[in-house]
């Protein structure tokens, strides 16, 4: 299964309907064809392998990628109050999902939910699904980019019904449809490692994601024993360390190797099941050049055979030059609520400097107010003023 598109309205935190599409819009040439996963083979339809959310603090980066999560979730299957990211959908009375999605049945489907939300006795808030409609066409039936989304025509082919006994109101009933259809799309979700970083317990740990991250580390291994575990560490022409638990290395290894660890252990099965990797504040820890390595990892048609999906956020302009392409970058800001507005619809030209026109403001909304940034000096200024005297 392979997302399409989402849009989404109702949203408390945002300002109008949101849409994120993950097909390439743009042309397709010879020069970025290899960046791109071939949707259907033959059909000269491309998903972007890359999306990148870039804006300011507090633009509203971090809500971009909950609702991204909050859709793949409920697409596997998921209980929405068991969700980490249904925060996102705060009181909403109602709020109206459209996910469209390339199954494994070779049929592009939508599926429309609508979700409330109610208090408990304990004032906590509950979601629950109001209604849902779930439409799907041959693939082969699609010759433009234009009718991918378009579903005008088609009759729907299930609705959620209340009689449904046996559902939880809070789980999607395209649970009907994956089991004869869809195969678990793989999730890997790193926003709760943005600022925190440990290293999980696994039994393969590949030298090599260690040696690029950090040169001077030997050996880094963890053994499983009988009721216990056992890290060994060893740094170039140094006495082996043995520790008892994982989270000790972080009194040894600097926090960007241990994202970095984890980064790169996903990311290889990401790309090698074809799912999505979620990440916040990607260059958080990071070098530029261990970002560039990652992006381009999954920007390589020799390494991403199946399709798997970086998502990031960064407040970087300097990544957006990674790129060849303005449709996988959407610029986020929040003016009285988030908005995201893809790059392709902005800047109409593949040729001009992505972060130039970012940081130049051209853009509009990319860069912090001047008058914040007067108000700012001239009260660092009284502060010390005050101090002096």
């Amino acid at each position: 299964m392979k997302l399409l598109s989402i849009s989404v309205r109702g949203l408390p935190l945002f300002h109008d309907e949101l849409s994120i599409v993950f097909y390439a819009m743009q042309r397709v040439n010879e020069n970025n064809r290899d960046q791109l996963y071939n949707m259907r083979n033959g059909s000269g339809f491309y998903l972007n392998n890359v999306l990148s959310l870039i804006g300011i603090n507090a633009s509203g980066k971090t809500s971009m990628l909950k609702v991204v999560l909050l859709a793949l979730n409920l697409l596997n299957n998921e209980p929405i109050n068991h969700m980490e990211t249904r925060d996102i959908l705060g009181q909403a009375e109602k709020v109206v999902m459209n996910m469209y999605f390339y199954s494994d049945a070779d049929e592009i489907c939508r599926l429309e939910t609508v979700i409330s939300s109610s208090t408990t006795r304990n004032r906590e808030t509950r979601y629950s699904i109001k209604q849902e409609t779930l439409w799907t066409k041959p693939a082969a039936s699609v010759i433009t980019k234009k009718q991918i989304l378009d579903f005008e025509k088609i009759a729907p082919v299930a609705s959620r019904s209340n009689e449904e006994a046996f559902l939880p109101d809070d789980i999607s009933f395209i649970i009907a449809y994956n089991k004869q259809h869809n195969k678990p799309i793989e999730v890997a979700d790193l926003l709760s490692m943005t600022n925190i970083n440990v290293l999980p317990v696994w039994d393969d740990i590949p030298p090599e994601i260690v040696a690029f991250l950090d040169p001077t580390v030997e050996k880094l291994a963890i053994i499983h024993e009988v009721k216990k575990i056992q890290v060994r560490l060893k740094f170039k022409e140094k006495q082996e360390i043995i520790l008892s638990d994982p989270i000790e290395l972080n009194h040894y290894l600097s926090s960007g190797t241990i994202k970095g660890i984890v980064t790169f252990i996903l990311a290889i099965r990401i790309l090698r099941s074809g799912g999505y990797l979620v990440i916040d504040e990607l260059e958080n820890h990071f070098n530029k050049e261990i970002v560039a390595t990652l992006i381009r990892f999954f920007m390589d048609s020799s390494m991403n055979h199946n399709g798997g999906t970086l998502i990031f956020t960064t407040h970087y302009p300097e990544l957006m030059n990674e790129f060849d392409r303005n449709d996988c970058i959407y610029i986020i800001r929040n003016r009285h609520g988030i908005t995201a507005n893809n790059l392709a619809n902005i800047l109409k030209r593949n040729d001009i400097k992505k972060s130039d026109a970012y940081q130049s403001d051209v853009l509009d909304g990319t860069v912090p107010a001047y008058e914040a940034y007067i108000s700012l000096k001239n009260s660092i200024r009284q502060a010390l003023r005050k101090e002096e005297g």
